[in-house]
């Protein structure tokens, strides 16, 4: 379809006024709304998403794609409840105490926002207490944390022991991911997955909740 196509072109050249506008004539005309979800949104950063993995695009193409995309989310949200769509899980995301990167963290939570996960993000410098508090109020699925120092990486394994000792431990998948964590690293401090990018990331996320 003509109008999804250019949704598509417009999301890749990262113009969210057009994405907005565009997914608002969509919706005038009568298409179906997962379709404009799906077809013209999410397919989209999902094309991002892999061309990131292969160095075809970087991180300011990325972020400004995703603001496109989210400029479109946002006029179908208000009729997402009316049409059943709902969230392919609830995200939890944070950069681990002693970190004040956020970068990373940002662009892994809009990614997993356009891929339809609902997301609650804690921002930096995240005490312990508070992905606990946040899996303790319920409805979470997922706890992603970033590290991007050797010196916070421990709090990763700290959060993750608090999660345990408070009996929530099985309650939430852990994904943690930034540049000196490692695949070795995420299996000795107990997590269930290690991203090295924003689209391993959704990859990842995606896997887990069909465990």
């Amino acid at each position: 379809m003509e109008i999804l196509n250019s949704i598509r072109e417009a999301l890749f050249k990262g113009n969210s006024a057009t994405v907005a506008k565009l997914t608002q004539q969509a919706l005038d005309e009568g298409m179906d709304i997962k379709r404009i979800l799906d077809e013209g949104l999410v397919s989209s950063m999902e094309v991002i998403g892999k061309k990131f993995k292969n160095n075809e695009v970087f991180i300011p193409e990325v972020l400004i794609s995703a603001k496109a995309m989210h400029a479109g989310v946002a006029v179908l949200e208000p009729h997402f409840v009316k049409h059943g769509i709902k969230p392919l899980g609830r995200v939890v995301i944070g950069t681990v105490k002693g970190d004040l990167h956020d970068i990373g963290k940002n662009i892994v939570s809009m990614m997993l926002k356009g891929s339809c996960f609902a997301i609650q993000d804690l921002g930096i410098d995240v005490p312990v207490e508070k992905f606990v508090d946040s899996v303790k109020s319920g409805n979470v699925d997922i706890v992603a944390m970033s590290s991007l120092l050797t010196t916070s990486m421990g709090a990763m394994k700290e959060t993750i022991k608090s999660l345990k000792d408070s009996g929530l431990r099985d309650k939430v998948k852990i994904i943690v991911g930034g540049a000196p964590v490692t695949q070795e690293f995420a299996d000795s401090i107990g997590a269930d997955g290690y991203a090295k990018d924003a689209a391993t990331a959704v990859d990842k996320a995606k896997e887990l909740l069909k465990k």
